[in-house]
């Protein structure tokens, strides 16, 4: 697995994420600050979520200081689906019920322990087929109105 890391500023989180990644042998490809380049949050967001959208990551992982902004830049990509998680319940949700593929998290409120669950119950969760057919409607609603 190979998941694109960015955030708008390194910091002990996001530097904590990556080794965990990396210690669960899944490859980090990082974008913005955390690859050494000067970028602005939004700037940050449409690069990870181009990655994957383009299937060159299978997955992404953004930060900024509440989380927000990433996640609404992101989910103007085509094809992406980007959650923001506070917590482990949240990240098994927006798996589980909505195949998200991009996680978001805030560099104020996440310590490296709750992201450490965060990114458990990220990375073990799969879809429930059940809600594939709601997953659909929410590609339908971005072909309909995104352009």
């Amino acid at each position: 697995m190979k998941i694109a890391v960015g955030s708008d500023e390194r910091t002990y989180l996001t530097d904590f994420v990556m080794e965990e990644l990396v210690k669960r042998g899944i490859e980090v490809e990082p974008h913005g600050p955390l690859a050494g380049e000067g970028l602005q949050w939004a700037d940050v967001a449409e690069e990870v979520s181009r990655r994957v959208a383009d299937g060159e990551c299978d997955q992404g992982i953004l930060f900024c200081w509440t989380g927000t902004g990433v996640s609404i830049a992101a989910n103007k990509i085509p094809g992406i689906r980007a959650a923001l998680c506070q917590d482990a319940k949240a990240a098994e949700g927006a798996r589980r019920w909505n195949d998200a593929n991009v996680l978001a998290m805030s560099l104020r409120a996440v310590s490296p322990v709750v992201a450490g669950e965060i990114l458990d119950a990220w990375l073990t969760t799969s879809p429930e087929e059940n809600e594939r057919e709601n997953i659909e409607k929410v590609g339908k609603l971005e072909k309909k109105y995104c352009r």
